[in-house]
């Protein structure tokens, strides 16, 4: 699926609650689309190294939070898919305070 986010939290920019928290990738939402939480969907954009203000790309995976009342979505540029592992060290800087799992969209298989 591919979607629009609004970053509201580009890379390098802090938490506006935790000022020591920095984020090291692009972070935002999803216009439209309203999360468990009754806010609209977060997004954690990976694949991209500078900070943005909006970013198209497509859903890669979904983390799953079990002691929240929200998912995250991860969203790359069309094309670019991660591991786990990958999406795990990078989102790490904020998943690291819940439990969660990441579901991965299947890729095309080449």
């Amino acid at each position: 699926m591919i979607v629009k986010v609004t970053v509201d939290r580009p890379l390098g920019s802090h938490h506006p609650k935790f000022p020591d928290m920095v984020y090291p990738i692009n972070y935002g939402y999803i216009n439209g689309i309203i999360a468990g939480d009754g806010e609209e969907q977060d997004a954690y954009i990976l694949g991209v190294e500078e900070p943005l203000t909006e970013f198209q790309g497509e859903v890669v995976a979904i983390i799953h939070r079990f002691d929240d009342c929200e998912d995250k979505w991860v969203v790359a540029p069309e094309g670019m898919y991660f591991t786990k592992e990958q999406i795990a060290e990078a989102v790490h800087f904020q998943e690291k305070y819940f439990k969660s799992e990441i579901i991965i969209k299947a890729t095309p298989k080449g």
